[in-house]
């Protein structure tokens, strides 16, 4: 949750940089970019963002059951598409071949929703059905039959 809350704090900056203090696009780099301007340009670090987002939601799944794991499963297929996209604008970058005429690198939803927004978007789609499943999960209550958190995943059946 802390990386979570880490990378929206980024693309929030980021929003107040354009929004607020009216930055041209290109230099709302969010916090990273204040101090390492080169990260915040680089596709590595979003497409690495991704993929460790969606490997921890794939590892996390096991201890979530009944509608928090509905919840659960959410958030991780809306992190597939997320991870998707960003995979498109890491080939894009390292072949520098523009999908769709663009200048830039560009993503599908980006031919629509401007990158800042799209975002914003993308990290409250994935992170609303998270919080709805670790409330949902709290919610069974106290004691080792309500929480599957520390045990192995148990096969398919046995659930």
């Amino acid at each position: 949750m802390i990386v979570v809350i880490a990378h929206w704090a980024e693309h929030i900056v980021q929003a107040v940089q354009v929004y607020v203090l009216r930055l041209p696009r290109p230099e709302a780099l969010g916090l990273l970019g204040a101090v390492w301007p080169w990260l915040s340009r680089s596709e590595w670090l979003h497409y690495g963002y991704a993929l460790v987002m969606l490997a921890a939601l794939i590892a996390l799944r096991h201890g979530f059951t009944g509608r928090a794991r509905q919840w659960w499963g959410l958030a991780l297929a809306l992190q597939a598409w997320h991870h998707v996209e960003h995979l498109l604008l890491l080939l894009q970058a390292q072949t520098g071949h523009n999908l769709f005429g663009s200048a830039v690198p560009a993503s599908v939803l980006q031919l629509f929703v401007p990158r800042v927004e799209l975002h914003l978007f993308y990290n409250a789609v994935v992170f609303v059905p998270m919080v709805v499943a670790v409330v949902l999960h709290r919610r069974l209550g106290p004691g080792p039959a309500a929480c599957s958190c520390a045990r192995a995943p148990r096969s398919e059946a046995v659930r």
